[in-house]
């Protein structure tokens, strides 16, 4: 090898030699990350479990806060011997219990290796005091202070959500944030904003001896992490007005839901039965309880159950009339006990005859609104009765039916809605026509709605042809909301149609008891109440009880939809509740009206819970 070839090489020697030094000493000397990933068996992380954001009703009330809970920590590889029975006592368990989680930790030796694991949680602060005291005489058994959550008033345990323990399915879709023993928000807000509301970890790093005992702190702390508490969320809740709605819906199933219209904020959502909030608090202890029970509390009926919205459909199918240019407020039509076709009859109440628009919807006609759809499917501007349906299909989702709203409630149905490919499928092409499908003329067959969706029809009709997406956090400091939900979404419906229905509804509860219209238990002096009635057939007993209404008539402030699943007519139940929630609302009490205090009293106390048959 000639000298020119062997220098060469030498300097490439070299050169080599002198980046691995620098790499070893950056990474030894000024970069500590791989030592202390790879010295984790002689590094204690003490985790410190940052606060938990609080969430608030929309006037400052405090819907779940956070108390303080006690539990024990092993780190199962400092255990050494020591006195099972003085620490079973100390701790008021049985001795097997303890035995059988050190067997348990031995056998998981290799797997757990250095990690802290939770002994017992939320132990009684006497307990935790005795323990505190003799701590010294347990190498590797620890305290450990941490915030539960606290419900200081038992308003909607279903909207909240609870918070517990995360299982190692979690843990693997969380990996960054999350291990054996840590807590999540599982369901409702909780899980919503599980992001603001968890807040960050910290820790204190603490050196290990060669014995594995705790010594001093790593860098004298310089490397320690403080916890960052959780954003606190501003619901639009009101507390007040949730806590009134579950009393009025108590003993009843179904669910009622009330919004500002001008905003889209969800005021009250009220899913019955529900859960008490007393149950969340300990989650653990009453999950068997909940699940078991044939009622389904955990089952949120105002966004997940797909329910036939009944006679307040026909407020749709009435505005989609008079845009189409089909109907005309002046059009009258006939009902004689229903609308009659060949040898068949879709069935209505005794009322006078013929009626219009404003008198069909005060009185609830069947009848009139089959002659609308009828109107709408044979309209000679469609080539088909299938591109007519498609049309009315369009108008009808504008409305926000048939999808998901988009709220930021989670596990939101966007329930169900017919179109010709269904009944081309169902019946065959051209083997369907307007009286096949009749039944959605009021609410009925194919259209599944759930309670949010007719409320947010109800805000709908009150803006005169628009709404905003229902939602129930608000803007606050350090959360912002999706822009969304300060966007109007439009109908397909003129604004310039709207009052043409709202003058009905203003009827059905204003005209007098005896005038026909079908609300007018729901009628509160000087609020201008605008409402619909509904009942929507059921086909597992007694028909649903539906009522949405709005008021007052100008610049309205609330808009409310009862869903009263085995409760009759829509005056009966759905009509009242609605109407006392709007009066509770707006005046802040029910009068002293003898007629509303019965009306009150009588809804309070009705007990339905029999009529309703459990799956």
């Amino acid at each position: 090898m000639d000298s020119s070839r062997r220098n060469k090489l030498l300097i490439g020697l070299g050169v080599a030699v002198c980046i691995l030094l620098i790499r070893l000493f950056s990474i030894q000397i000024i970069d500590d990350r791989y030592k202390k990933d790879a010295s984790n068996n002689s590094m204690v992380y003490d985790i410190i479990y940052p606060t938990r954001g609080v969430i608030y009703d929309r006037k400052g009330e405090i819907l779940v806060g956070n108390k303080v809970a006690y539990d024990i920590m092993v780190t199962p590889r400092e255990v050494g011997a020591f006195d099972t029975l003085l620490l079973a006592d100390i701790l008021e368990v049985p001795t097997d219990f303890l035995r059988s989680k050190m067997a348990e930790y031995r056998r998981n030796r290799r797997k757990i290796g250095y990690q802290s694991m939770t002994l017992l949680k939320q132990i009684p602060a006497e307990t935790y005091m005795k323990f505190a005291e003799v701590q010294y005489r347990f190498p590797g058994f620890r305290g450990q202070v941490r915030s539960i959550r606290d419900y200081p008033v038992n308003a909607g345990g279903n909207l909240l959500g609870y918070v517990s323990e995360v299982d190692q399915s979690y843990i693997r879709n969380h990996p960054e944030h999350y291990r054996s023993g840590d807590y999540a928000g599982k369901t409702g807000i909780e899980a919503a904003r599980e992001e603001d509301l968890r807040g960050e970890k910290g820790y204190h790093i603490y050196l290990r001896d060669s014995h594995n005992q705790r010594q001093a702190r790593y860098k004298d702390g310089l490397e320690d992490k403080e916890a960052v508490p959780g954003k606190d969320i501003v619901t639009t809740i009101d507390a007040e007005l949730q806590q009134y709605g579950q009393m009025l819906m108590k003993n009843k199933v179904g669910s009622l839901v009330a919004i500002e219209p001008s905003t889209g904020e969800i005021l009250t959502m009220v899913s019955s039965p529900g859960i008490d909030v007393e149950m969340l608090a300990d989650i653990g202890k009453h999950y068997g309880e909940i699940v078991n029970d044939p009622y389904k509390p955990m089952f949120n009926r105002a966004v997940q159950a797909p329910y036939p919205p009944g006679s307040v459909f026909k407020l749709v199918n009435g505005l989609i009339g008079l845009e189409e240019g089909v109907l005309k407020p002046e059009y009258a039509y006939p009902c004689s006990q229903g609308y009659h076709f060949g040898k068949h009859k879709l069935g209505c109440h005794s009322h006078p005859s013929p009626l219009r628009l404003e008198e069909a919807i005060m009185m609830s006609c069947n009848g009139y609104f089959c002659y609308v759809l009828k109107n709408i499917l044979e309209n000679k501007a469609y080539h088909s009765v299938d591109e007519a349906l498609d049309k009315w299909n369009a108008y009808v989702r504008s409305f926000g039916f048939g999808h998901k709203l988009g709220s930021d409630f989670p596990a939101e149905l966007g329930g169900t809605l017919p179109d010709s490919k269904l009944y081309n499928k169902r019946y065959g092409k051209g083997g369907w026509k307007f009286t096949t499908i009749i039944s959605i003329s009021i609410g009925q067959g194919e259209v599944g709605v759930t309670p949010l969706q007719i409320a947010n029809l109800c805000a709908t009709v009150a803006n005169r042809g628009y709404y905003y997406i229902p939602h129930i956090v608000k803007d606050s400091e350090g959360v912002e909301i999706d822009k969304k939900y300060h966007e109007k979404q439009y109908t397909m419906v003129d604004t310039t149609n709207f009052h043409k229905v709202i003058n009905g509804m203003w009827k059905a509860v204003n005209s007098g008891y005896g005038s026909g219209g079908t609300a007018s238990v729901a009628a509160v002096p000087g609020l201008d109440i605008c409402g619909k009635t509904g009942t929507a057939q059921n086909p597992r007993g007694a028909d649903n009880s539906v009522f949405i209404c709005f008021a007052p008539r100008e610049n309205p402030k609330i808009a409310v939809a009862a869903y009263v699943e085995n409760g009759g007519f829509g005056a009966t139940w759905a009509a009242p509740i609605a109407s006392l929630l709007v009066e509770k609302y707006l005046n802040g009490e029910i009068s002293d009206d003898p007629g509303r205090q019965a009306l009150q009293q009588r809804m309070l106390e009705g007990d339905l819970m029999a009529r309703v048959k459990k799956d």
